[in-house]
Formats: structure tokens, sequence, C-alpha cells
């Protein structure tokens, strides 16, 4: 009986050391038993693949470090995202959004008015995570891009987010965010703001 305690950068390379420590182990075991020989010419090391599921199940991982690699998965689907978004940003194809506004989609409205509209987020990041988008884009694709003439809109956008936060019981408390471009993981080219609430927000973001 032995321990081996071992600690590595990346959760792949672990997962095949932990592998393979688990191959060695069934060896040690195997020599043991009566049928040595035939065991070992039937089992061939470099045949056996341990998927990720199996090995998990032999060496449960921390949960800290199972929440790390789940942030680090999720952030580089924002990332890929992102990019995917902004090579077709000057395509003028409607957005998702464009087909909510159409009800062509089906969403959580949340409030509405002549001007804006706020949903839920289908993936939220908060216990309230509501977009408020503005009906008609005219240019406003990213904040980056607001003209003069959109003063009217982003005031509205602001004080419609403020009226969501009032509707979901976090007007003590919450956060507005505008993802604007690629580097800020914009992923839909139509101007948006995320109102999040409903925890305690910490800071900085990431």
């Amino acid at each position: 009986m032995y321990t081996i305690i071992i600690q590595y950068r990346s959760l792949q390379v672990c997962f095949k050391y932990m592998a393979t420590a688990a191959i060695h182990s069934f060896h040690f075991h195997l020599l043991k038993g009566p049928a040595t020989v035939r065991a070992l010419s039937t089992i061939k090391t470099s045949r056996i693949e341990f998927s990720i599921r199996h090995t998990q199940r032999l060496f449960p991982l921390p949960l800290h470090f199972r929440r790390a690699m789940s942030h680090v998965n999720a952030r580089n689907d924002e990332e890929a995202s992102a990019k995917a978004a902004a090579a077709n940003v000057d395509s003028g194809a409607p957005t998702i959004f464009d087909k909510i506004i159409a009800k062509e989609i089906p969403s959580t409205i949340v409030y509405e008015d002549e001007k804006v509209l706020a949903f839920r987020d289908i993936n939220p990041q908060a216990p309230v995570h509501v977009l408020v988008i503005p009906k008609f884009r005219d240019g406003l694709t990213q904040l980056g891009k607001a003209e003069a003439r959109h003063e009217e809109i982003l005031g509205h956008l602001l004080y419609a987010s403020k009226i969501v936060a009032e509707k979901e019981g976090i007007l003590d408390g919450f956060r507005v965010v505008i993802n604007s471009g690629p580097t800020a993981c914009q992923s839909v080219y139509h101007l948006h703001l995320h109102v999040l609430g409903g925890r305690q927000m910490k800071w900085p973001p990431g």
C-alpha cells in the first residue's frame, strides 16, 4: 500500500498521470494472482484508454479545482463566441435580439415600452440577470459605435435598467454591465445592458 500525491498545473496532464498510476496499480494486483501470465499477455497498457469520467471516479478532484476548471471552460467559450460574432458584425444580418423583438423567438419579458425591451438572460450569472436592449439598433451595434444622435436612447436604456431593478426587487443594490467589442466578450452586436443582482457582487469584475 502506498500513496502518491501529485500537483500539476494542467488538469489534462494530471488526468494522464493519474490514469498511468491506476494502470500500474492494476498490474501490481495482477502480479499477486495465479493468472498473471495470461492476464499480462491479454492486457496491453498502450491500448487502455481512460476517459475523464472514469478517471474522476477513481481520483475525485477537489471541489475548488473543479469549479476553477469550469470557469476556465466558460471563459474560453465566451471568448470564442465573441470572436465569431465580431467576424460577422458588418454582415447586416438580423441578430437573435432582432428575432426576440419580433417575437420570432420566445423570451421572458420583464419590461417593455415603445423604445426598449427587457427580458431574462437564458444563461444567468446572478439570481437576477436581465438584458435591456433598444428596439431599433440605428447603427448602435455596440457602445463604441455610439454617436450624438444616440444620446436619448442611451439615457432611456439606463432609466429602463432602473425600472427593471425596481420590478425585480434589487433596487438597493444591482450592477449594470455593457460589453463593447470582442475583447470585452460582446457576443451579440446589438447594444444591450446586463442588469445583475440578487447576490453580493465582487470587485474588480472579471
